[in-house]
This record gives structure tokens, sequence and C-alpha cells, in this order.
């Protein structure tokens, strides 16, 4: 008995109905648009839907939902229901089903029918390896992985997670979310060597790695600030500095702002006290507009106490007596339209204030312009703001040349509320009740994403109010006028002029104008001598961060130093244990004994001559024949005709840097007790052996937890005397932690800088290869890292040498110390012993 194409299709339905009502109720809804491809193409399409529902219900309700705009999308059902049909083999898959029939319209929309096949083909490979991958892939929304290159960015993403997953067995979901970023802000070509440094740090620590591959580590962040393009404000803030000092006749604080490169726009932005400074904006220009600017908010009454109450009356809310004031009410009292009151409210403060900025500040407004029309209008529905805020600019530079009219927009003439802003008696109030007005008037259109609000501003400028702010009792003093500062700067020129040097009176001739100008065009001269030393001092005398102090760090991987990359903390060794070193002192007097005989023998005994002295012990013969023959000469003869001995020493400073690391709290074999015996012993009788040579000399530990915990224990300084409070930590020295070796190098480096020595050694102990728990399992990375530190060191006249117990040590020391800079000693034991031998054959 032969069937109708009504009755086979009516009897796939009810063998659905029988599996599921909700199936049975959403095929129905979907049937219009499938049937529409013929009876085969349904009835494999209800086969499907069958399948699906008795292998997962969840699965087989995503597809069938699905469909219609599939089908809408492609105009064909066929493809895309043989895909489906795959997802059969993997249980659990309907969270993949999910991801893959929302994305799936969006696919053939932007990627066309060859495209979606080749998207759902990657995504399929990655379920057949980890479901969980597959289930990432496929809930990603397609225009995010495919940016803006369509199927190829999307093969990009999914190559360097082929061989991520070839190499180190990282599955997709942990990297997929940070590389579409990643590729978004450097390109196609940083994804693989930021993906295999994320592989490494997730081997030293999974929670580590997936805070980096999220783009919320430190060592994530810095990673994409150092390959960042642009201007990175933190390594100029000299520059600024003096800017500000030029301009303003006072400096400004500066902090880094949280901005990062995901965030979109970096800002400069100011709270009233402090300016906060992104790491990278794009280029010098809109460095210095953005920091003169903010500046300028301070110095010229953004922040004064009797305007911001003003304001907050004005709208009905009460200003908090003391502390920082949030801006937030202000704002809510505009409810939906906030964003554009915000908008025209900075647009008007920003008016007023560089205005007066262009008073002290030459072409300041000119340069603002410029920047603006370079970089472009926003394609945005803020782009009518941005053209408006040229507007403003254009107004004011011809308000500054008379004519505001030529700067009329349509054959009307200037606007009288932003006339009333371009008036050095304007305040604050005066920009709100512009703002209110022009808001009033409706011709800027409503915001509604904040987000997009940003493009809205002028290159350097920012949002006013996005921090809470600190208000001022009164406005601060104006800056000088341009004409009284240079009558000023040509006095204390002229007063310095008389004392200085020729190159200094050369300088002075240059006007206090030309100077500023140079230094806002070009950024290479800082001004007047004074000045730069100051600054310099300043600089100098800054504290350090509380996570320490930085130092770069080189990757051999990419060949290139990474900035600020590892942080040393120097602290006072806790422990003590005075008993231990006087114990130690006991077994090792005879020792000690032998060593101060040695060191004896070794003192000079020989008188070192000093010629052409005032007075001394006899007649230097050839100062004396001189005197006489000038003196007969009638030339004024110089009286040190005389010679005296004294004993010759050398010049020699010296440090003792210690590995502190967990391995030195191993015990030796045949019941030979610990290392860290014999690393104390070593340390107790160097101390004592330098006491009796008389050099300058320091004794400090390091050991490290990652790349920003690097410690640097301090146990006896240069100029600090061998006390017993130094006997009892050297008697409490303990093992903790990793090896980061080159960060102490460098620090150790470092702390040489106030010691004035002809010769410096850095006499490093250590018992075995630089190692850390954020390597990645990559030896040779912190190797070359310790190679280049001590290439470093040498460079500033430091000379290391590593003295080593590790027997494998050959194998990596001549690599990072050279032949000839290193020691491996036979035996722990003999470590109390040539320690300080092995510097008295260093000294010499």
């Amino acid at each position: 008995m032969s069937t109708t194409p009504g009755s086979a299709i009516e009897c796939a339905l009810n063998e659905l109905s029988a599996l599921s009502f909700v199936a049975h109720r959403d095929a129905l809804g979907a049937m219009p648009a499938i049937r529409r491809h013929g009876e085969a193409e349904t009835l494999q399409w209800l086969d499907v839907c069958r399948r699906l529902t008795d292998f997962d219900r969840e699965a087989g309700k995503a597809f069938i939902r699905g469909s219609a705009d599939a089908e809408e999308a492609s105009e064909e059902v066929r493809s895309w229901t043989e895909q489906a049909a795959a997802f059969l083999r993997w249980r659990g898959a309907w969270r993949v089903m999910e991801g893959f029939m929302h994305n799936l319209p969006r696919a053939y929309d932007a990627l066309g029918h060859a495209g979606e096949a080749r998207w759902a083909d990657i995504g399929m490979q990655w379920c057949e390896r980890h479901i969980e991958s597959g289930t990432a892939y496929f809930a990603t929304p397609l225009r995010d992985m495919a940016g803006h290159d369509g199927i190829v960015g999307i093969e990009q993403i999914a190559a360097a997670a082929e061989e991520l997953y070839a190499s180190r067995k990282l599955m997709l979901g942990t990297y997929l979310a940070g590389a579409i970023r990643v590729r978004n802000l450097f390109g196609s070509p940083a994804i693989l060597p930021w993906a295999l440094r994320g592989a490494d740090i997730m081997q030293a620590g999974r929670l580590r790695g997936e805070a980096y591959f999220r783009l919320e580590s430190e060592e994530s962040l810095a990673l994409l600030l150092e390959n960042l393009p642009g201007f990175r404000m933190n390594e100029h803030q000299r520059l600024l500095t003096l800017l500000l000092d030029v301009w303003y006749g006072k400096s400004v604080a500066f902090k880094d702002s949280t901005w990062s490169p995901e965030k979109g726009r970096a800002f400069v932005e100011c709270d009233g006290r402090t300016l906060f400074l992104p790491a990278v904006v794009p280029d010098r220009n809109q460095a210095i507009l953005g920091v003169v600017h903010a500046a300028g908010h301070m110095a010229f009454g953004s922040y004064e106490r009797a305007s911001v109450e003003q304001i907050f009356r004005a709208v009905g809310v009460e200003l908090p007596a003391d502390g920082p004031v949030s801006w937030a009410p202000l704002y809510a009292f505009y409810g939906e339209d906030w964003l554009r009151f915000q908008l025209i409210f900075d647009g008007c403060e920003d008016l007023r204030v560089d205005t007066r900025i262009a008073d002290i500040v030459p072409n300041h407004l000119t340069r603002m312009l410029a920047a603006s029309h370079h970089y472009g209008a926003p394609d945005a529905a803020v782009r009518p703001y941005y053209e408006w805020a040229q507007h403003t600019i254009e107004l004011a530079i011809a308000f500054r040349k008379g004519d505001p009219v030529a700067a009329a927009r349509d054959g009307r003439p200037p606007d009288a509320r932003l006339l009333r802003l371009l008036s050095p008696q304007a305040t604050l109030m005066d920009a709100f009740d512009a703002a209110r007005s022009i808001l009033r008037d409706g011709v800027l259109p409503p915001v509604a994403d904040s987000d997009a609000m940003y493009s809205a501003y002028l290159p350097g400028r920012s949002p006013n109010m996005a921090r809470v702010t600190y208000t001022s009792e009164q406005a601060r003093p104006n800056p000088q006028t341009q004409a009284s500062r240079d009558r000023d700067a040509e006095q204390q020129e002229g007063g310095n002029r008389r004392n200085s040097s020729d190159n200094d009176t050369e300088a002075g001739d240059r006007s206090g104008a030309e100077r500023r100008d140079q230094l806002a065009g070009e950024g290479n001269n800082p001004g007047s001598a004074r000045r730069s030393r100051n600054a310099m001092a300043q600089q100098r005398e800054r504290p350090a961060d509380e996570r320490g102090r930085p130092y770069p760090e080189w990757d051999y991987r990419e060949a290139r130093y990474k900035r600020n990359w590892s942080w040393v903390q120097e602290r006072p060794l806790g422990e003590r244990n005075l008993s231990e070193a006087q114990r130690l002192e006991t077994q090792y007097a005879a020792v000690l004994k032998r060593l101060k005989r040695a060191i004896q023998a070794q003192k000079p005994t020989r008188l070192a001559p000093q010629m052409r002295q005032f007075e001394g012990d006899d007649i230097d013969i050839n100062a004396a024949v001189a005197y006489l023959t000038e003196k007969r000469a009638g030339v004024s003869p110089d009286p040190d005709i005389y010679r005296r001995r004294r004993l010759k020493q050398r010049d020699v400073a010296v440090t003792l840097l210690a590995d502190m690391s967990t391995s030195i709290m191993q015990h030796l074999p045949e019941g030979g007790g610990r290392l860290v015996d014999r690393v104390r012993a070593g340390v107790l009788l160097f101390a004592e052996s330098m006491e009796e040579v008389g050099d300058a000399y320091s004794i400090a530990g390091f050991c490290s937890k990652y790349r920003d915990n690097v410690s640097y224990f301090m146990i006896k300084d240069f100029a600090e005397p061998f006390t017993g409070d130094v006997r009892g930590m050297i008697g409490g020295m303990s093992g903790r932690l990793a090896t980061r070796m080159g960060a102490a190098i460098r620090h150790a480096t470092t702390r040489f800088q106030g010691v004035a020595a002809q010769r410096r050694l850095l006499l490093l102990l250590s018992d075995g290869r630089p190692e850390d728990y954020d390597d990645g399992g990559d030896r040779r990375y912190l190797h070359e890292d310790t190679r280049m530190a001590v290439k470093e060191a040498v460079a500033k006249g430091v000379h290391p040498f590593c003295i080593t117990v590790d027997t494998m040590a050959n194998q990596y020391l001549p690599q990072i110390f050279g032949n000839g800079h290193y020691l491996v000693l036979d035996h722990i034991n003999s470590l109390p012993n040539k320690l300080p031998e092995i510097y008295l054959r260093l000294r010499r």
C-alpha cells in the first residue's frame, strides 16, 4: 500500500509527538518554512529532529527552535540539517547545539555557504577532541571570532589553537576569548606568542594561567602594554612634569590610571589633586595635550568649591561637608538624558578651560583643533558632539583674533552662551548654565550608549568628572602671564649669568618664550639648567613603588627586554639565631685562625711614596728644583716640595649574595647534616675574614616566588658594622621558595651605586640553576635572563663570580657567567674554607 507525501510527513510528526509533546509542537511551528523545500528534505529534517530529541531532549529543542531562522538565512535545509546530525556522536552535546543553532544564521549572513561549512567543520573537529572546547567554539559570537576578516579571521584563531593543542594539549575554551581580544588589538601574528607564553604559565599554575588567558593577570596586561603601539606616558613623566612646571609654575602629582587596552580609548583623568595617566596614548601630541588640558582644569577653577556648591544647589542636592565629591547625583538629576547632559557640560567647561590655557600655552587651541581633524570624527551617534566641540574651538580661535563672526556656521551669529565662556571671568557655574540652556534646545541628539560617548571627546580632552573629585576652598591663583614669566626668567637668568659658566651664559641668553616653545614642540630641551637639575633631583628622591623596585627581564624567545617585569622587595631578614652563629665560630675556630694568618701575610707592608706634598718626611728633589727655578724666573712657585710614605691599600668593595631558596634545606648524604649549615658557616667565615682585610663589604640573600615577588634580604650593608645582630641573622639563614637570579643580580648591582670603590665584586653563592614557579618549565628562559643580568653588571663596573655546589653546574654556568668566572666545589664541606680564600684571590 503506497503512501502520499503528506501521509509520510504526518507519520514522522506522529513519531515525534509520541516522543515529546514539546518537540512536536515546536516542529509544527517550523514546518511552513521547511516544507517549501520538498518532501525529501522535510522528512530528513524530521528524522534528525526525532533522533536528536531521543538522544538528548535539550539538543532536540535547540535544533527545532533554531530551524526557521537557519532556513531563512541559508534558503536551504539539507546542509545544516546534516551538520546538526553530527552532534549525535557526542553525549551531553546540547550546549554545543544551542551555540551552533544560535550562530548558524549569522554564519550564513557573514560568511556565505562556503564559509559556513568551514566554520562548522572547525567546530566539529574541536568537539571530537574535547566537547567543552567545542562548546566554547560554537558559543562564541561569530562576528567576534571572525573580526573584520570573515572566515580568514576564524582560521587564524583556530590555527594558533591547533598548535597549542598539539604541543601543549591546551584546550580551546581556555584560550579563545583572550585570543580574540589580542588579535583585535595587535593583529593575528601576536596570537601565537601570547598564547605560548600563557601555556608556559599554565604549566606553572592553573589559576595563574587562566587569569593570564582572560587578560586579568599582571603578566598578560604587561604583555599587552609592552606590545601596544603608541606613546608610553610613564617613560616620559619627566618631560610632562617639566611642561607643567613651565606653563603653570608648579608641579602636579602623577599616578597610573586603571586603564587597560580592552577598555577602549585612553584618557588622562583628574580628581582635583592628581593626574591619572594611562600607560599608552596614540602619540606624543595627544599626551601633551591631555596633560596640559587636565592640569588646566585644576588651575582654572573646575574644582572650586563655591562653584561646585552652586551647581549642586541648582539641582537640589546637598554637597558633602568634606571629602571627595561624587558627581553621580548631578547626572542622575537628568534621568535618561544624563549622557547628553554630561557631553554638553564637559564641552562647555572644556571650552572655558582651553581658552584660559591658550593665554599661557602658545598655539594650544590650534594644536587641539589640528589633532581633532587628523583623527577625524567618529562614525557613531556621537559624531554631532565631536563636530560641535570642533566648532567651539574654531569659535575660541576666532574670538582671540578679534573676529568671532568668522567662526559662525550656516550664516547664524556666534552662540552668545559660548562667547560668555571665552571671558577670563567665566566660571564653572557659567559652563553649567550654558550646558543647561543648550540641552533645552534639543539640537544635539540623545545618546544611549555610554561606551560610544567616549568617542565624542576631542584628542587631549576627557570626561571631566568620571572620578570622585576633591574641591578646593578657593580658586588657585592664575599662572603668570607670558610677559611676566619672560621678565622673571630674564631677571633670574641675569642674576645667574654673573656666576655661571660659558655654557650656562649661552643658555641664559635665550628668552623664556623660546625655551617654552621648544619644549612644547620637541620635548628635547627642558628649559634652564637649574630647573632641569631640580627635576632630576626630585626624580632620584621619588619613593619606590609599594611592590618594590622594578627591573627589566630578558626574554630570549622574543629577543627583547620586558620593561618593569620583575619586582624586588628589599627587606631585613626576620630570623635570628645567635647561638647557632656562636656554635659555628667555635666549630671553625681553627679554620678562621688559619685564614687570619693568611690575610695578615697578604696585608701590604711596602710604603708607597706620595710626591709633591705640602709637608712630609723628606724633600721631593724634583719638586724642590722646580720651586727654585720658578722663583728665580719671577713666577709664584708651588710650595709642595716634600714627600711622605704611607701603607698602600687596595680600593675594593664586595657583596656576598647568597641563594636562599628551598633547596639549601636539603640533607647531605652520609649524615653530613644540612646544606644550610655549610652556607651559614661559609658566610660567617667570609664576614670574619672581611673584618680582618678591611675592605668594604655587604651580605645579602635572595629568593623568589614569581616575577613580582623577589625578596632581597639585607643582612649587612656596606656602612653597617659587623654586630651581634648581623651574626644572629647569619645564624638564622634558612631556605624558602625559588631562585630568580637575574633580578637579584640587577638589584645587587644597583646597590653598588652608593659605594666609592675602584674595584667592585659580586660574589654569588648558589646551590643550583636559576628557576622560578612561573618559568613554565622553560629552564633556558631564566638562564638567558641571568646571563644578560651578568653582562649588565659588568657594563656598570661590577664583576660577578659564582660559587656553586651543584655538580651539574658545568652544563650551564659557562654560558651564564663565562669561563673563569665561576667555581664548582667538589665537596660541600669545603665551602666554609673556600669562600674567603676565593675572595682573597679575586681581590688581587
